[in-house]
């Protein structure tokens, strides 16, 4: 596909939005969602990240390979990072590219191995092997990605300085791409409709009463690594995180759906 060099001119100039999927939803996400990216794309580039740890969970299985954890995260040993490395960068980065294209979306799917995309360095060798942190991102490789009208899908995986592949948290992962591409807009897709307390969606959370609905135990679990990151996502140039639920659309009648956070906002119930 070629672009026009004004076509191209005016996709780098739109805001960035990255998405992050998780690995739970990324076969649960519905068409309806991705039918209503279409009308985001009209005014936003996107960026897509996901992650994968059920299908590497349920290939560890059955290979019987152990796999030990760390204060709540996976020991990446050799053999889990190969397995994680061939679900990543392998099987779930082309079932969501291929899902995105039947829907008629340009995706183009990648693992940050690809082009330098992710440069990382280990996180704690000693306890978690080859786990990464994000050192910085190639964020050449995504913009003449975004001005050849392709949406990025990105695989967590980073390589070292010695050309070390090591296995990086979709969120960190999603995290880092967002702020080092300066979008305007993180988005965690999840399978709830956002951060709810009494049943009523939380449409908009401020960082000090995040810290108190997780002192109170109402964001527990897997929500609230979500929203750590999303906390520390922010930034001067990324000033609002969301967490949208991948069984609806993701925008009604213009508005996106869902709990929007930020460090200085008001809370709106």
């Amino acid at each position: 596909m070629t672009m026009s060099k004004s076509m191209q001119a005016t996709a780098h100039k739109k805001p960035l939005v990255v998405i992050k999927l998780g690995g739970s939803m990324l076969k649960q996400l519905s068409d309806a969602f991705i039918e209503s990216l279409k009308e985001l794309m009209e005014s936003k580039n996107i960026i897509f990240v996901h992650g994968g740890g059920p299908e590497i969970n349920e290939m560890l299985e059955k290979l019987q390979i152990k796999s030990d954890f760390y204060e709540g995260q996976r020991k990446t040993t050799a053999e889990v990072l190969e397995i994680a490395e061939m679900v990543l960068a392998g099987k779930m980065n082309k079932f969501l590219t291929t899902k995105l294209q039947k829907h008629h979306i340009n995706a183009l799917g990648l693992s940050g191995c690809d082009g330098q995309l992710i440069q990382a360095s280990f996180l704690n060798e000693k306890d978690l092997g080859f786990v990464g942190k994000v050192d910085d991102v190639n964020i050449s490789l995504l913009h003449a990605l975004l001005d050849l009208a392709y949406i990025p899908v990105v695989a967590p995986l980073g390589k070292t300085n010695d050309g070390q592949t090591l296995n990086i948290n979709a969120d960190v992962c999603a995290a880092a791409i967002a702020e080092k591409m300066q979008a305007e807009q993180l988005i965690f897709v999840t399978n709830v409709p956002g951060i709810l307390k009494d049943g009523v969606l939380i449409e908009e959370a401020s960082e000090n009463f995040i810290y108190e609905l997780i002192d109170k135990g109402i964001i527990y679990g897997g929500m609230i690594p979500k929203v750590k990151s999303a906390l520390q996502a922010l930034s001067n140039s990324l000033k609002e995180v969301m967490i949208v639920s991948g069984n609806n659309p993701i925008i009604h009648n213009g508005k996106m759906l869902g709990t929007k956070i930020s460090k200085k906002q008001e809370v709106v119930v």
